[in-house]
């Protein structure tokens, strides 16, 4: 009886030498994150603390710029149209402001003409997934899906085949998503400033959006807006001359990358 014991730890023992290494890893690499950050004040750029700077840094993702450049990087999440993202169309053109225009399946689907007309006046459209899914609960072979019918839906509408950056739906990735995107040849974009803007019921006028985006505005600043608000419509002409005034520059998410050297080839773009 002594005998078999000994010869079943054994046998425990070697099962647990043997197992590999990376077991308890692959297991917590899809453990959901919810991006979030200490939010800027006074100048002082956001911060989202060391565990996301690193996880950032790993897989190539960025939320901000350069702390000592006063440039600004204004993206908008497009998950449906509400009426205010010809004006904010006509702010930008009127302004010479590039911006990003994160776009879901709905959008591309009900909106044609407004992407279309972000890229014949030289924005960034990116990718926010067809379907606006939490990515962390799908597979890798559905994300690549979602991610692709994205770019091949706005290549019809624009002529243009490459997407380089992607904003995960509701903020929401992990690593494992992370490495996905990147595999298909995706930048992760996230934000250092944003406010609670996209209920179309509870909008508190102009004053309100100008506000939020004035008391955390800081160097190096990925603004996240939703064109669904009105209050961000009326109030984006006078945010940004105001900034502008400040001696901010508004600048592309090339630009960043390229700050940032992420660019591989940046004779590309």
């Amino acid at each position: 009886m002594k005998t078999i014991v000994k010869i079943l730890l054994a046998s425990a023992l070697l099962l647990l030498i043997t197992l590999p290494a990376t077991t308890g890893a692959e297991e917590n690499s899809n453990s959901p994150m919810h991006w979030g950050f200490k939010k800027g004040r006074n100048g002082r750029q956001a911060d989202a603390g060391r565990m996301f700077e690193v996880i950032l840094e790993d897989h190539g993702a960025v939320y901000k710029g350069d702390k000592n450049s006063k440039d600004i990087y204004l993206t908008f999440d497009n998950g449906y149209e509400n009426g205010y993202t010809e004006k904010i169309l006509d702010i930008l053109k009127e302004e010479k402001v590039p911006a990003a225009f994160f776009v879901t399946g709905h959008y591309l689907d009900s909106a044609p003409e407004l992407v279309a007309r972000m890229a014949n006046e030289g924005h960034i459209i990116g990718n926010h997934s067809w379907h606006h899914p939490d990515l962390t609960k799908i597979s890798d072979e559905k994300i690549k899906k979602e991610l692709e019918m994205v770019r091949s839906e706005t290549e019809r509408i624009t002529g243009k085949k490459h997407m380089t950056y992607l904003r995960p739906p509701r903020g929401i990735f992990s690593e494992r998503t992370m490495a996905v995107a990147k595999e298909a040849g995706y930048t992760h974009i996230f934000w250092s400033l944003a406010f609670v803007d996209w209920n179309t019921d509870q909008q508190k006028g102009a004053q309100y959006s100008y506000d939020k985006i004035m008391t955390q505005i800081h160097p190096g600043a990925v603004l996240l807006l939703h064109t669904v608000s009105k209050d961000n419509a009326d109030a984006l002409g006078k945010v940004i001359r105001d900034l502008k005034e400040q001696g901010y520059e508004f600048k592309s998410l090339d630009d960043l990358m390229l700050s940032k050297g992420g660019m591989k080839d940046p004779m590309l773009y």
